[in-house]
This record gives C-alpha cells, sequence and structure tokens, in this order.
C-alpha cells in the first residue's frame, strides 16, 4: 500500500521551536572617565543588563562586546548607549535609571528619546537640581503633551511619575519666565482615616495633604529657592477650596489626587482657566476616598467630558509604568490584577 504523503506540519523539524539567532556585536565609548559609573561598581550594571536581558557582557577597556540573541543583543546595546548618554549630559544614572532604560528598550525610538536627532531634541525636563528624562514609553507621551498641550489630564497607579513630572515641567517653566506663578492644589481628603482636629494656623492645617507637592518641589529646585519663592508669591501651595472665584492667568497650575474632587469641584478648577496659562490635572481613578463612597469622581467625569476636545490632552499610565521599586509595580499588580490598568475612553 503506497505510503501517504506527510503534510509539513508532520514534520517533527517543522514544530521544533525556532532556536533564536544568536549575535555579537561590540560597542565602543570614546571617553575612560565614564566608564566606572558605566559599569557600576563591581560591573552591578552590567551584570545587570545580562540577567534582565539574557546576554553575555565582556568589558576590554572602552570596549563592550555583548554575546546572545540578536534582539537581545541589540536592546543591550540601545541600553549601554543610553546609559553613556545620560553621563555625558551629567545627569546621574542610579538603578532605577537602568531599570526604565531596559524597559524602555522595547521601544523603537529608545537612542532617538535619549540622543535626540537633527530635527528633535532630546526628551527631557531641565531644572536647577536636575535633568529629567523619561523612564517608560507612556512617560515620553506626557513629557510631549506637557510641552504642547494647553491642559493635560494624567490617569494611573502611584509610582508612574504623573505629579512629579508636572511639578519638574512647572519648576522648568517658572525658572524661564514663561510663566509667571506655579500653583500647586489638591483635595484635603483623608485617604480612609479620621484624623480629627488638626492644630495650628490656616498653612499647618493644610500642609499634611500637600506634602507630596512639596516633596516634588525640594527635588527640582533648591530649597531655600522653594522657600523664597512661596513667601514671593510665584509659588502657591493651597487646597482645590481655594480657588473659587479666581483667574487663574500666566500660571502653570497642577490639581493632584484629582480623583478625589466631586464635579462641581472640577468644573470649578477647571473654569479657573487664564491666558498664558498650562493646567495638569493628576489622579488615579481607582483611589477614590471621597466620603460618602458613592459620590461620583469630578476626574472621571471631566475626562468622560473633555476628551478629544482640542488644546486637552489625556495620558494613560498603566502599571507597566512604574518606575518606584519594581516591588511597587507587582504591588499595583497584585492589588488591580493585569487588568487592572486604566480602562480605554468610553464609545457611548
Amino acid at each position: 500500500m503506497a505510503r501517504k504523503p506527510a503534510r509539513a506540519d508532520d514534520d517533527p523539524a517543522q514544530l521544533r521551536p525556532e532556536t533564536p539567532r544568536r549575535a555579537r556585536l561590540e560597542v565602543q565609548f570614546d571617553e575612560p572617565s565614564l566608564l566606572g559609573a558605566l559599569f557600576g561598581q563591581f560591573d552591578a550594571n552590567l551584570v545587570h543588563i545580562e540577567n534582565r536581558l539574557g546576554v553575555y557582557i565582556a568589558a576590554r577597556g572602552n570596549r563592550i562586546q555583548i554575546e546572545g540573541p540578536d534582539d537581545a543583543v541589540a536592546r543591550a546595546r540601545d541600553v549601554l548607549k543610553g546609559m553613556y548618554q545620560r553621563l555625558a549630559q551629567g545627569q546621574e544614572l542610579d538603578s532605577g535609571a537602568v531599570e526604565s532604560l531596559i524597559a524602555m528598550s522595547n521601544e523603537p525610538t529608545l537612542e532617538g528619546i535619549i540622543t535626540g536627532s537633527h530635527d528633535a531634541p532630546p526628551i527631557m525636563i531641565r531644572t536647577r537640581r536636575k535633568t529629567i528624562v523619561p523612564r517608560s514609553g507612556t512617560q515620553i507621551d506626557y513629557m510631549k503633551a506637557l510641552g504642547s498641550q494647553d491642559m493635560i489630564f494624567a490617569l494611573g497607579p502611584a509610582g508612574t511619575g504623573k505629579t512629579y513630572l508636572a511639578v519638574a515641567q512647572a519648576v522648568s517653566q517658572l525658572i524661564t519666565g514663561s510663566v509667571q506663578r506655579l500653583i500647586l492644589s489638591r483635595p484635603a481628603v483623608e485617604a480612609g482615616e479620621r484624623l480629627g482636629f488638626l492644630p495650628g494656623d490656616m498653612k499647618e492645617k493644610v500642609d499634611p495633604y500637600l506634602r507630596p507637592l512639596y516633596d516634588a518641589l525640594y527635588d527640582c529646585m533648591p530649597p531655600e529657592q522653594v522657600e523664597r519663592r512661596i513667601a514671593s508669591g510665584e509659588i502657591e501651595i493651597a487646597p482645590i477650596a481655594f480657588m473659587r472665584g479666581r483667574t487663574l492667568a500666566d500660571a502653570f497650575v497642577i490639581l493632584d489626587e484629582a480623583q478625589n474632587t466631586t464635579p462641581a469641584q472640577m468644573k470649578m478648577f477647571l473654569t479657573r482657566f487664564g491666558q498664558n496659562s498650562r493646567m495638569v490635572i493628576c489622579g488615579d481613578p481607582r483611589q477614590v476616598d471621597i466620603p460618602g463612597g458613592d459620590a461620583m469622581s469630578g476626574l472621571a467625569d471631566a475626562v468622560r467630558r473633555l476628551e478629544g476636545i482640542e488644546g486637552i490632552g489625556v495620558v494613560r499610565f498603566s502599571t507597566a509604568d512604574v518606575v518606584r521599586h519594581p516591588i511597587v509595580g507587582r504591588i499595583v499588580e497584585a492589588y488591580e490584577g493585569r487588568d487592572g490598568d486604566i480602562p480605554p475612553r468610553s464609545q457611548g
């Protein structure tokens, strides 16, 4: 009896998983004085890249050889170039920066983001104390929006850089004189606690709610300058209730923890927008602490109404964009689930 012709999918060779192609390449760096920081103490940075990307890295003088699967080798090369570029620009290179470059190495434009091109400068925010570059793909979109949109809604979980990058952009524009004032606000809502009566004057009562904004300010500007500008009124930090009846012109305005506003509060705040101003509204729609439990969040309501309007940008972060310690991202995922990211825009 004639043997039945074998089909292609019966061929064992066709059923074997394809072996990743191996590659080897060499990267050379011109400035030997930067290599110590590039490699890290006891070559810790190189070891971290090896472990994360599954490659082998050998350093010989100012040359680095990378060997492994071809896609991983290409990513390792881009990460090393990004690390070197940051050092060459005078930026710090800590473990968080290395991890963010590894995370972004899946982005096809990583090298262009870091080094820029003839048509576009690198994406960064310069402040008195540091130069800040994006640490995730969504941060790239966010930093572009901060430089171009009049009003930006930044949605997402803790640790994604929503407020920090907004404060950094605001400080940068205040320093350069493109705005005259920096106004930072948030609702004075307790996160699941009842703190009772707080002693002191009004500033002392509201300061505990606004502490995260102070922390971001001090990271971007020397403390004595922060205090001087607060005293002169160039920087104002106040709860949202203090915004009623005002027109905020020539200002960079940031509303943090916006998910804890009511729709009425949000409408009041957004209509304070004045000439030559920029407004950033930050919040996590999944962390609503409005008293009563059933009240609708002003943040979700505003995004539903305003997304798509010219001059208004909406940037959605997910747990993949968490840039604090990696364990923070895993904690957020454990609480929200991998499908717990910010939902897409409603079509209704």
